[in-house]
């Protein structure tokens, strides 16, 4: 196949202008989404650099990384240049970038809002295409001491066990936790199941003499919160 003639091979670009070399100068924060997405890929076709591969990949997936890593292997070898082996590098760099998010800050967080909240678990569960149900253990400042998934899958009153809550608040030595599930759908709406939940989780806490501060609903853009809305009962 012959060569595109206007097509420029990655290693014959400026250097300040490579991948790999702006990293090793710059850091990898001075790359775009498709500059780091290019090294991972390493190599493009005969026509297009890795870069161009990668810019074709995240224009496919509207510049969101969000929507990026949603894509399944076989999506994304739809496109030219990539094949399993790169498709499989993406995917595990997504997964990398979402447990990542999922660990907590070296910094103990403080809850001072329902937004905080937001901000901690939206990364972990906003782009999830099934349900899961997770909590936040604070201790009497409100700091995060730790966070667990309590269930995954269709949330009812059935498969959310407040033993499981309690159980890890005491053992952690908290005093109050927030609890929080993401909907798929998109609608911040919560359901007669959600508020069933809620009510039952309080009654327990209750015996244990610890409080539930909110319930938060997320969603991949927004996020609902039992207590700003005084629903909390």
């Amino acid at each position: 196949m012959a060569q595109n003639p206007a097509y420029i091979s990655i290693k014959d670009w400026s250097e300040n202008d490579q991948p790999r070399e702006k990293l090793l100068k710059n850091g990898s924060s001075s790359l775009s989404d498709a500059e780091l997405i290019a090294i991972l890929l390493g190599t493009g076709t005969v026509s297009m650099s890795a870069v161009e591969v990668s810019r074709n990949v995240l224009n496919d997936a509207n510049q969101s990384l969000q929507q990026l890593g949603k894509k399944t292997l076989k999506e994304l070898m739809k496109h030219k240049g990539i094949g399993e082996a790169k498709a499989i590098s993406i995917a595990a760099a997504m997964e990398l970038g979402r447990r990542r998010a999922m660990e907590m800050p070296d910094r103990v967080v403080k809850i001072t809002c329902s937004h905080d909240v937001f901000k901690i678990l939206q990364p972990v569960m906003g782009e999830l295409e099934h349900e899961e149900f997770w909590t936040l253990l604070l201790d009497n400042s409100h700091k995060v001491l730790e966070k667990h998934q309590i269930s995954k899958g269709g949330i009812t009153a059935t498969h959310v066990d407040a033993r499981v809550i309690f159980k890890k608040a005491i053992e952690a030595g908290a005093v109050a936790v927030i609890i929080v599930h993401n909907h798929p759908s998109g609608t911040l709406n919560p359901s007669a199941a959600d508020k069933q939940i809620t009510t039952k989780i309080i009654q327990a806490g209750e015996t244990l003499d610890i409080k539930v501060l909110d319930h938060i609903i997320i969603t991949q853009q927004d996020y609902y919160s039992f207590a700003d809305n005084g629903i909390l009962a």
